[in-house]
């Protein structure tokens, strides 16, 4: 028997995961918004790279380099965030199923993987073109909010990183999950950890900061977003020294971006007395 829309004054989840169905016949299911939605974050981070190197902002200068950048950007957030994923919440599911590693379209990608991922692509890109890792750094911070509002959304309409249980008038009911109603928490996440940043990296770039500031705010940003919407998010990948697992991991991007933030501080004040 199908479930109502609304259940007891409660939206009843029932979004299909899949945006495009294939006919049966063609051997594959169809287009997941999954797929989609990191998609459209890459092509909105293609969009931004281009636009700011045209204005001679950042250290990418050439086409090439933007073609090799958003690369390296897109392998390092793929296969970061999905042996993040397996390493750090799935691991008892990979022994069972090696394989589940290649499942993408069925969701499991950690943002602290892409953050590695993405991290390493810049180390690569900075090294091999001789410029700044900061400056590189504080591109890669401001392409990666839309990507992740976006695989938040996806979140949502694959019903998975469901909230906790709550009866706050626009509670969702997911039906794998039973009938109670639970927070909407990926789209928590989705405003605070993409929203929120995105808006902030688009006013603040422009402004040519030292190097390594903006990436030292988006991580902090990030980092408080995430510790806030975990507090409604149920722990399904368990707890480490009392703080979910994704608050404990997220505990390190918020050390670093404070740190970022008070060298570039420093360095500013550096270039100020020198001036003097």
């Amino acid at each position: 028997m199908m479930l109502a829309l609304w259940h007891e004054g409660h939206w009843v989840h029932d979004l299909d995961p899949v945006a495009l169905h294939f006919p049966a016949s063609w051997g594959f299911q169809g287009v997941h918004w999954y797929g989609l939605a990191y998609a459209t974050g890459f092509m909105v981070a293609a969009y931004l790279l281009g636009r700011w190197r045209r204005q001679g902002l950042g250290p990418v200068k050439t086409h090439v380099d933007e073609s090799a950048l958003i690369t390296a950007v897109m392998m390092g957030v793929i296969l970061g965030g999905r042996l993040g994923h397996v390493l750090l919440y799935a691991r008892a599911e990979f022994l069972q199923d090696p394989l589940m590693v290649f499942r993408v379209w069925k969701g499991g990608m950690a943002s602290h993987g892409g953050f590695l991922g993405v991290l390493l692509a810049g180390l690569w890109f900075a090294r091999t073109r001789r410029v700044s890792f900061l400056a590189v750094g504080d591109l890669l911070v401001a392409l990666a909010p839309a990507g992740i509002l976006f695989g938040r959304l996806a979140n949502f309409v694959n019903a998975e990183l469901v909230g906790r249980p709550s009866q706050v008038a626009w509670a969702v009911i997911f039906p794998h999950e039973g009938l109670l109603p639970r927070h909407p928490s990926q789209l928590y996440e989705a405003f605070g950890e993409g929203l929120v940043p995105l808006c902030w990296v688009l006013w603040r770039y422009p402004q040519r900061l030292a190097p390594g500031r903006l990436a030292g705010e988006f991580l902090l940003i990030y980092a408080v977003a995430r510790v806030t919407c975990e507090a409604f998010r149920l722990p399904e990948d368990g707890f480490i020294l009392g703080l979910t697992a994704g608050q404990f991991w997220t505990l390190p991007l918020a050390l670093g971006g404070i740190f970022l933030i008070l060298n570039a501080k420093r360095a500013s004040n550096d270039v100020a007395r020198k001036a003097e």
